[in-house]
C-alpha cells in the first residue's frame, strides 16, 4: 500500500445518500479476487443508463451513509481502481470505512455544509497529517483515528503492520513466547 500523506486536486460530486455497496459495484462482477480491473465497473448501472456521471478526480463528494450494505471489499477496490485517492462525506457505513483504510483510500468525514462547500469548490487539497481538508477560502479540521492515521501515513496495509513490528516477534519467539501455550485474554 502507498503511504496517504496528501491528496489534492479536483473534486466529483455524487451527491446521494445512502449509497450501498451493490450500487458502487454490482454483484456480477464479484467473480475475482485481485484488487484491480474494477474501476470499469463502479456505478456500473447508473453510469450506463446516463443517471450519473463522474469523473476519475482523487476526491469523490458524497452523500450520509456512503458504503452501506453488504461488506464487499470490491467496493474500495473499484473506487481506487477508478482512480478516487479519497471520499469525503458526512458518514460511512463502519465496515465500509475501515476496508478503505485498509487500501489506503481515505476516508474523510465532514458535515453535510463542508462537504457541499468542497464540492462546490471543485478542487481541494487533504492533509492526513494535519488533518485538515482546503478548498477555495476555506479549511475544515478532520479527525482520524491515531492507528488508522499512522497505518495510512506510512503505507502499512494488515501485512505491512505486522512487518513492522518483525523484531519484536522474533524477540518474543526467541524468548520462547511460541512455547509458553496459548495466549488468554479477559474481556
Amino acid at each position: 500500500m502507498r503511504p496517504v500523506d496528501v491528496i489534492e486536486g479536483k473534486v466529483s460530486v455524487l451527491d446521494r445518500a445512502d449509497v450501498d455497496t451493490d450500487q458502487i459495484i454490482p454483484k456480477q462482477f464479484l467473480k475475482r479476487v485481485d484488487r484491480t480491473g474494477f474501476g470499469e465497473f463502479l456505478f456500473y448501472d447508473w453510469i450506463r443508463s446516463g443517471e450519473i456521471t463522474l469523473e476519475p478526480n482523487p476526491i469523490l463528494v458524497a452523500g450520509r451513509n456512503f458504503g452501506s450494505g453488504s461488506s464487499r471489499e470490491h467496493a474500495v477496490w473499484a473506487l481506487q481502481d477508478f482512480g478516487f485517492e479519497a471520499i469525503v462525506a458526512p458518514s460511512f457505513a463502519d465496515i465500509f470505512y475501515v476496508n478503505c483504510t485498509k487500501i489506503g483510500l481515505l476516508p474523510v468525514i465532514l458535515d453535510e455544509r463542508e462537504c457541499r462547500a468542497v464540492a462546490e469548490a471543485g478542487e481541494a487539497r487533504i492533509d492526513v497529517d494535519d488533518q485538515t481538508v482546503t478548498f477555495a477560502d476555506g479549511v475544515v479540521e478532520f479527525e482520524i483515528d491515531e492507528e488508522i492515521k499512522h497505518r495510512l501515513v506510512h503505507g502499512l496495509d494488515d501485512i505491512g503492520l505486522t512487518l513492522s513490528n518483525e523484531d519484536a516477534i522474533a524477540a518474543f519467539e526467541a524468548a520462547g513466547g511460541a512455547d509458553r501455550g496459548p495466549v488468554t485474554t479477559s474481556l
